[in-house]
């Protein structure tokens, strides 16, 4: 027997679907791939809102707002309120505001992003400014100008703490890989000397974030993902139930190259559909 379907079909680690009260997918390469719904993705959100589950649709991509994305995923076919969307962009702005909150520092904030991340920010109450921000927030963009990134050195420089949103040192575009917030992280971080505080996966920060938005609880909660690197390894460090789906990223023949093991093991969230 392969080493995934023994994790598969271990009962020591398999919470039955039944059991899982919230769940928290990832997008990319689990509910959609190259802009169609994965076969089997419309009717599992379906089962959930049948039978009432709490769920949220998580994403590393800071570019877009919720709504945003829930116009992506309708021209992709699936239906998902932008309510049900949970981006990086708001797990860091969710976190800044914790941050702040009765800590005595300020909430001004000098960002390089797009309506994502401003918008997080706006909303959580922060001050957007180069002037003497105490942050420095990092997200993605298609824009990385030089002097942008020359202004969040010398703020970072000056003090200002340096946060990103996600780790991705690439992503993906038609032409092929162009480069991340990771990517300019480094770039920002070799500069400085200082080491960014990244919110998005593989931090568990996220998954707890999006968990106290749906009022879930870990014992109770399922992660499904495509990515070994972040999806399950994040959802394990968060005391998940984790479903790695081969639709994406992670192959079978990877899994074993990794020192961890997700709970289970499936082809598609097609599998996962028929076991609620």
């Amino acid at each position: 027997m392969a080493e995934a379907d023994k994790v598969k079909d271990a009962p020591a680690v398999y919470r039955s679907g039944q059991d899982i009260e919230c769940w928290l997918t990832d997008m990319d390469g689990v509910l959609v791939h190259e802009n169609q719904a994965v076969p089997g993705a419309a009717e599992l959100i379906q089962r959930w809102v049948d039978t009432s589950k709490r769920f949220l649709v998580l994403t590393n991509n800071s570019i877009f707002t919720p709504r945003d994305l829930a116009a992506r995923l309708r021209a992709s076919g699936l239906e998902i309120p932008e309510e049900n969307i949970w981006t990086s962009a708001l797990a860091t702005a969710q976190f800044l505001k914790d941050q702040v909150q009765g800590s005595g520092s300020g909430n001004r904030a000098y960002t390089i992003g797009e309506a994502g991340l401003t918008t997080a920010l706006h909303e959580a109450g922060f001050i957007l400014t180069d002037q003497d921000p105490d942050f420095v927030v990092l997200g993605e963009t298609r824009t990385y100008s030089f002097e942008a990134i020359t202004m969040a050195i010398r703020l970072i420089l000056a003090g200002a703490r340096f946060i990103a949103t996600n780790p991705d040192a690439t992503g993906p575009s038609k032409d092929g890989p162009m480069p991340a917030t990771g990517a300019i992280a480094a770039l920002i971080t070799k500069a400085t000397g200082r080491e960014p505080y990244i919110v998005g996966k593989p931090n568990p920060m996220m998954f707890r974030s999006a968990m106290n938005q749906i009022d879930a609880h870990s014992e109770t909660t399922a992660m499904i993902g495509d990515r070994m690197d972040t999806d399950i390894i994040a959802g394990m460090e968060a005391g998940l139930h984790t479903v790695l789906v081969l639709s994406g990223i992670t192959q079978r023949d990877e899994i074993a190259s990794y020192p961890f093991r997700p709970n289970q093991v499936l082809n598609s969230v097609a599998d996962l559909k028929n076991q609620l």
